[in-house]
């Protein structure tokens, strides 16, 4: 997911987005050429320190690992190396001398229901511990809205905001605004509204990525519209009740925000660049890889266009959006599995990396939401799908060692390439994407009921289950029971197909030599962890959907490891962390806006009722912003029909 930068500013050179794919799986480290902007371009410096401080440059990408120092961006491997090795003798010999006994890079959170004993499983206090999740949040939106009210970043260590955008783009509290209606927080509601009615301005010369400021700010407005509507009694405010001056506050800045968007699909192909600026309604092409735009980005703008669609009337919003995935499939990719980067002005596809992690995830998760956001009235979306999974089962998935955990790798130089063990914490949306596809958003009991249950849909829910469970355990080997960006696993080689025998443990012993943590590796650039979401958010799926307890005591388990790790003395909130792997970690520093729209937001829906947002009647954009379900209608349609072409796949 990204940030906009002005024209002609480097931001876009950033280190990673120029060479991750062709190096990463070897080295864990991203190289780059040198930034010409001196030595503050590295990933975390630049991330963190440079480009938080820039008044024109827009938070991180949501769906890219970041966050590599600067000092190695420059070096040789071997020169890298050998600095690492001298920083850790350096830092055995402090240790070992007793240098670091007092010092506390963070202050564990001083709650009491952290350390004490309580129910587990059915007899849990499940909404008590639902209003815990609700007490992390007001202390997380009340820290920004003290320090920084207003600002579209949020340091809660150093209690400061930096804006991105001349006037601010709202983008914390946007993102942000549906959850707090969910959790009924009136005055805090009342609060972003009228900052959103007096101040949110989208008439300003910025550049702003097209797909993070429609999933977040785009995605944001249309989810508070339909909450206000859909769900009157939650957070009630006079000022949009119908028939009130501000009825349609939230669908009108969304509408001018769409209309400032749309200049970006006005390519040759219909691809849309990578970037839009607001003020002047220009798209701008990627600064890297020859223009070419993230596949992800560029077909995962449909649910809120479509929705957007749906409330206006405007045909034009469905129809650019619907031109994209003509275009991607009109590449026929093999297996139903497309490469990561795809070119604006041909629509072809730009060189063979398949993942499902960066850049690549949620043109997957885009495919099954469509055909649910339109009561399954578009097939082809399912096919597509059915095609993509099958193509990750026969390409991607294979087991570990000795454990034979489930996981889904990545072909970084394409199908006939190797396998490379590694997994983005991103990947671990698909857990929780597969059962929704398997059932719909019903419970399994209930699909079964309906019929027919066939052996495929079977084999998705085990599959679900045991990529679940791969999720988990990355949660389980780091030191605070947070997982790392990035983990690496052990395999066989060659790999094991997806048809060999494998049998995981069922639960992960603590002892530190047990065998289950051989499959495991986080190397030492990789440990950070950014408050993402798509673990909790697959446990969100998988307990509505199979109903088993465990999903919701994992969940409980990694709330309170967030809690207990991430907290900010002073009532500075919480923070996402440098280093998840020691004890206490050190903070970045920074509160990503999804930590507010998303991982909160799944906590406290995983520990509510399951008719609070029933999954068979809405769907969650990918920052888990919900949209209704609707029908097509005679004006909406799909618009398109695929080419007839031999899909590669196994049968399933």
């Amino acid at each position: 997911m990204s940030f906009g930068v002005p024209k002609n500013t480097p931001s876009f050179n950033n280190p990673q987005r120029v060479i991750e794919d062709h190096i990463w799986g070897s080295t864990a480290v991203a190289r780059g050429p040198n930034n010409r902007h001196g030595p503050g371009g590295g990933i975390l410096g630049s991330v963190q320190d440079r480009l938080f401080e820039n008044r024109n440059a827009l938070p991180m990408y949501k769906d890219k690992p970041y966050a590599y120092p600067p000092s190695h961006r420059h070096r040789p491997l071997w020169r890298r190396k050998r600095s690492i090795g001298f920083l850790l003798l350096i830092v055995s010999l402090l240790y070992y001398f007793g240098a670091f006994q007092e010092h506390h890079d963070t202050v564990a959170a001083p709650w009491g229901w952290l350390t004490s004993s309580s129910e587990s499983g059915k007899s849990a206090d499940w909404l008590g511990r639902r209003q815990r999740v609700v007490e992390a949040f007001t202390l997380s939106f009340d820290a920004y809205s003290r320090y920084a009210w207003g600002y579209d970043v949020f340091h809660p260590v150093s209690k400061k905001g930096i804006q991105m955008a001349p006037s601010g783009m709202g983008w914390i509290i946007v993102d942000a605004l549906d959850t707090m209606i969910l959790m009924n927080l009136t005055s805090r509601v009342t609060h972003a509204r009228d900052w959103i009615s007096n101040s949110l301005t989208y008439d300003q010369n910025q550049d702003v990525s097209t797909f993070e400021t429609t999933i977040r700010m785009l995605g944001g407005l249309l989810s508070a519209h339909y909450l206000s509507n859909e769900y009157p009694q939650l957070a009630p405010i006079a000022d949009d009740d119908a028939g009130a001056p501000g009825e349609d506050l939230y669908l009108e800045k969304a509408r001018d925000l769409a209309d400032r968007l749309m200049v970006a699909f006005d390519t040759p192909s219909g691809v849309p660049y990578a970037s839009v600026n607001i003020g002047k309604y220009q798209g701008l092409p990627a600064h890297d890889e020859g223009g070419a735009s993230s596949t992800a980005e560029t077909t995962t703008l449909q649910l809120e266009f479509k929705y957007l669609a749906k409330l206006t009337g405007e045909k034009d919003f469905w129809d650019k959006v619907e031109k994209v995935m003509e275009v991607v499939d009109s590449n026929a990719p093999e297996g139903g599995l497309v490469p990561i980067f795809i070119y604006p002005d041909t629509g072809e596809f730009r060189s063979k990396n398949i993942r499902l992690g960066s850049r690549g995830d949620s043109y997957y998760e885009y495919l099954i939401k469509q055909y649910l956001q339109t009561n399954k009235q578009e097939p082809l979306y399912l096919e597509m799908w059915d095609e993509s999974l099958q193509g990750v089962r026969d390409h991607l998935v294979t087991y570990t060692e000795p454990s034979r955990f489930t996981i889904i790798g990545e072909r970084q130089s394409g199908l006939d390439g190797p396998l490379t063990p590694k997994m983005d914490h991103l990947v671990c949306f698909m857990p929780g994407t597969i059962a929704l596809a398997v059932t719909g958003g019903l419970t399994e009991a209930e699909a079964k009921k309906r019929g027919p249950w066939t052996k495929k849909n079977e084999a998705d829910m085990q599959l679900a289950r045991e990529l679940m469970q791969t999720c988990w355990g990355m949660y389980k080997y780091m030191a605070t029971g947070l997982a790392a960006e990035i983990t690496y696993f052990n395999i066989a080689d060659p790999p094991l197909p997806e048809s060999a025998p494998h049998e995981a443990p069922a639960d992960f012993a603590e002892d530190p030599e047990a065998d289950w943590r051989k499959d495991f590796t986080v190397h030492s650039l990789d440990v950070h962890n950014l408050q993402r979401p798509e673990t909790v958010e697959s446990l969100f799926y998988m307990w509505r959907i199979t109903g088993e307890i465990k999903y919701r005591e994992w969940g409980w388990e990694m709330f309170k490891s967030f809690m207990n790790y991430t907290a900010v003395p002073d009532g500075g909130g919480f923070s996402s962390l440098t280093d998840a792997n020691r004890i206490p970690p050190i903070t970045r520093d920074n509160m990503e806006s999804f930590w507010l729209a998303e991982t909160l937001k799944y906590f406290y829906l995983l520990f509510s009722p399951n008719d609070l947002l029933p999954l068979d009647k809405i769907v969650l954009n990918t920052e888990a912003h919900p949209f209704p379900r609707f029908d097509l209608g005679p004006i909406l349609s799909t618009g398109w029909k695929r080419k007839p072409k031999a899909v590669k796949t196994t049968a399933a």
